[in-house]
């Protein structure tokens, strides 16, 4: 690790043997830093909002958070047997330029949250700031965008050993701040509120369960392997496995049911929550704690937006933009922050647009996800790394299959989802055609994402077992 260079260089390539060091318990530090942010505790209002109690809540939370991070456990093992990102990897199931069309996907998935996230480190700061009586202007708000983009550019471009050393030092700072934030909201949970709400009906909590996943393993499943391509060869699958699954979700259960706990306790408190997830959650805390909990929420924010760009740019790479990895991580940037100014400053409502794209993507990106895991688990051998770069390989150029798996897929789970914000996002309100077949009662459970997921998965382990037997001799 001593000659470990300051900026990596490497790409999409392969990772060679003499590079592959890390260990699996490697693999728990940038997903538990990533989603110990409070920005967990804020998504206990978006949870309670379909509608039901605080039980139903919870264990929707457990159940879809750690489900969604196992589906990532289970794509990182593709890491360990390929040597290269999710994204190239993702070319034995599509072919090499087949590939492109669920890597548009994905490149859009990762500039959407690494954006969402910037913005609301931005938004946060300018809550902060009144709270402790000053006026943040145009001039420190355009200030906190940069220093924010900043921060996030730098990380990414230094690469993989910048970013997991990073990620280890924020987790115990972060994870400090967390809890002494907890302490000092306890205060304000009311029990008896909380036993108040009623039970909602089960489309509610299937749509709950859709929003926990989608707001967390789904939607970092598409870079899973980007971080387990740096495994040892003969690394256990179930090790791997484990340590995505317990990183991810392990913080995150906890703060989701802290902040069920809280929203449930003041609806006043859920409402303000819709418009400034992290800067609401500061109006409860007394002056003396407000500059600490600013800086450490701001990390985590980056520290998430960090692992969006760091992959985002790899998956550039993969589309065909023939530049450096530093460049594109840079390219994304530049994106992030014009993305961030647009909302800061014109747009009147971003959360509500953004969970519809969240949902618009979650359809085909859950679809891939079941393809890719059917190709992984179907497969006895390696992959052909050399392969994964040649359209004139085993993998080909295009896959009919999976690309077709995909297409249907996606067209039965749009049919199945509705946009929630019709007022808000009024490009998405050509969705959820198919709901008349099986009861508007299931318009907001967005149905589609489950469909798209386990349809793809059966209808890839069916359809292509042949040919990746074919492959492989």
């Amino acid at each position: 690790m001593e000659d470990t260079p300051l900026i990596e260089s490497r790409g999409i390539d392969i990772v060679p043997e003499s590079e592959r060091t890390a260990k699996p318990s490697d693999l728990f530090w940038p997903w538990f830093a990533a989603n110990i942010s409070v920005f967990g505790i804020s998504y206990g209002s978006f949870i309670l909002w379909f509608g039901i109690s605080f039980w139903q809540a919870a264990l929707v939370t457990a159940v879809g958070v750690t489900f969604s991070f196992f589906l990532c456990g289970l794509i990182a093992v593709a890491g360990k047997r390929g040597s290269a990102p999710t994204m190239v990897l993702s070319r034995a199931a599509f072919g090499v330029h087949g590939q492109k069309v669920p890597g548009i996907i994905s490149w859009l998935t990762s500039i959407g949250w690494e954006t969402f996230l910037s913005i609301m480190a931005v938004l946060a700061t300018n809550t902060v700031l009144r709270q402790l009586g000053a006026d943040p202007g145009t001039a420190v708000t355009v200030i906190a965008t940069v220093i924010v983009a900043a921060l996030i550019v730098a990380a990414s471009v230094l690469g993989y050993h910048t970013i997991i050393r990073m990620q280890s030092v924020l987790t115990w700072l972060t994870g400090a701040v967390t809890i002494i934030y907890a302490v000092l909201a306890i205060p304000h949970i009311d029990l008896d509120a909380i036993r108040a709400i009623p039970a909602g009906p089960a489309s509610a909590v299937v749509g709950a369960l859709v929003m926990a996943m989608t707001g967390f393993g789904l939607g970092w499943i598409n870079i899973a392997a980007d971080w387990s391509r740096y495994q040892r060869r003969d690394t256990s699958d179930g090790a791997i496995i484990f340590w995505n699954t317990f990183g991810g979700s392990v913080a995150t259960v906890v703060l989701i049911v802290f902040g069920l706990l809280l929203a449930g306790s003041d609806a006043s408190l859920a409402d303000a929550i819709a418009q400034d997830p992290i800067g609401a959650l500061a109006v409860i805390l007394p002056t003396w704690v407000l500059v600490p909990f600013l800086i450490t929420a701001v990390l985590a924010l980056v520290s998430g937006a960090v692992l969006g760009i760091y992959s985002s740019g790899l998956t550039l790479l993969t589309l065909g933009i023939n530049i450096p990895r530093p460049a594109a991580a840079a390219v994304d940037g530049v994106i992030l922050t014009v993305g961030t100014i647009w909302v800061v400053f014109f747009a009147q409502d971003f959360l509500g647009p953004f969970q519809s794209f969240l949902i618009t993507l979650g359809v085909p990106l859950a679809s891939w996800a079941g393809i890719l895991i059917a190709d992984i688990y179907s497969r006895k051998q390696d992959y052909d790394e050399a392969a994964l770069y040649d359209p004139a390989g085993r993998y080909g150029g295009v896959d009919v299959a999976s690309i077709s798996i995909l297409t249907i897929a996606s067209i039965l789970g749009w049919g199945l989802v509705a946009n929630a914000f019709a007022e808000e996002a009024a490009w998405n309100n050509w969705q959820g055609y198919l709901l008349p077949l099986v009861g508007e009662q299931w318009a907001d459970a967005n149905l589609g994402v489950l469909v798209a997921l386990v349809f793809s998965l059966v209808a890839a382990w069916v359809v292509r077992r042949g040919r990746v037997r074919a492959q492989e001799r």
